[in-house]
């Protein structure tokens, strides 16, 4: 079995141990790649992203993981960044963190009164106070300005990876909310998905709804998934792990569906470029 991942969280954001753990179990399951992506920092005073004041010790550390693991696997240095306009994007942190890639995700859409960023894929309860006070509880128009800022980061300030694409469906309180098939929705779904095209970014499938029992498919959704194949986009297959178990979490099941799709290669970041290597049934084919 051999896959990848470049999407993982470790103590120096909100995940629950060292990087180098998280490298020591990569190695034993085989990985000849991994990707540390903690949350780059932000100017809010929030629970999960880095803190400025650690940047130059994850810089640091990673960097000697890096040496102490050569000739064992491939360790390359990421962040995930939020795409906020004119308060952070992937091309913000990229020199500073001497990065080998970003993941660019859209975590919050618009602001309270207070100032404060609306998070959209926290407590629901949270979600429904955004949705109240800064869009009037028109679900259609907050969910249109969610896919207008993934457009406008793929656009202005694009990432290597585009981070869990439809994260904001766990707010749809199974269909109650909103209907991820309804014709508006996608529609939305289509004009992302033309402008990622255009910009040859690679979107993740991302596999954290499924194990943390949020959704029934990963991010995308395997018909959105569909419809990017239509479209040529390229794929990576991370798991977004907060913990060293949930590195390759419910690979083999998404895997096996990404084949029947039409998928037949995965995009990973190996001896130094992106390439589109063979996908099997037990990963990729290096």
């Amino acid at each position: 079995m051999t896959y990848t991942n470049y999407h993982s969280h470790c103590y120096f954001c909100d995940g629950k141990d060292s990087p180098e753990v998280y490298i020591q179990q990569a190695i034993q399951l085989g990985m000849p790649t991994y990707g540390v992506s903690s949350h780059a920092p932000l100017p809010y005073k929030l629970p999960w992203p880095m803190k400025e004041i650690d940047s130059e010790r994850y810089v640091a550390e990673i960097e000697q993981l890096k040496k102490k693991y050569a000739g064992q696997i491939e360790v390359y240095r990421g962040l995930e960044v939020d795409f906020i306009p004119k308060v952070a994007g992937p091309s913000w942190v990229e020199d500073k963190f001497s990065l080998d890639y970003t993941i660019g995700s859209v975590h919050f859409v618009d602001f309270f009164a207070d100032g404060h960023p609306w998070e959209i894929d926290g407590r629901h309860q949270v979600f429904l106070k955004g949705l109240q006070e800064i869009f009037a509880n028109d679900i259609e128009a907050a969910i249109q300005r969610y896919y207008s800022l993934i457009r406008q980061m793929v656009r202005d300030d694009p990432p290597n990876i585009i981070g869990h694409l439809d994260k904001i469906k766990i707010q749809s309180e199974e269909g109650k909310l909103f209907d991820e098939h309804a014709e508006w929705y996608r529609e939305e779904i289509s004009k992302t998905l033309d402008t990622i095209a255009d910009a040859g970014l690679i979107v993740e499938v991302n596999t954290r709804g499924m194990y943390k029992q949020l959704t029934n498919e990963p991010y995308p959704s395997y018909w959105i998934l569909e419809r990017m194949r239509e479209r040529n986009i390229p794929i990576t297959l991370n798991s977004d792990a907060h913990h060293p178990r949930e590195i390759i979490s419910h690979f083999v099941e998404v895997t096996e569906r990404l084949k029947t799709i039409g998928y037949e290669q995965l995009r990973i970041l190996y001896q130094g470029a992106w390439q589109d290597m063979q996908l099997t049934k037990d990963g990729v084919s290096l």
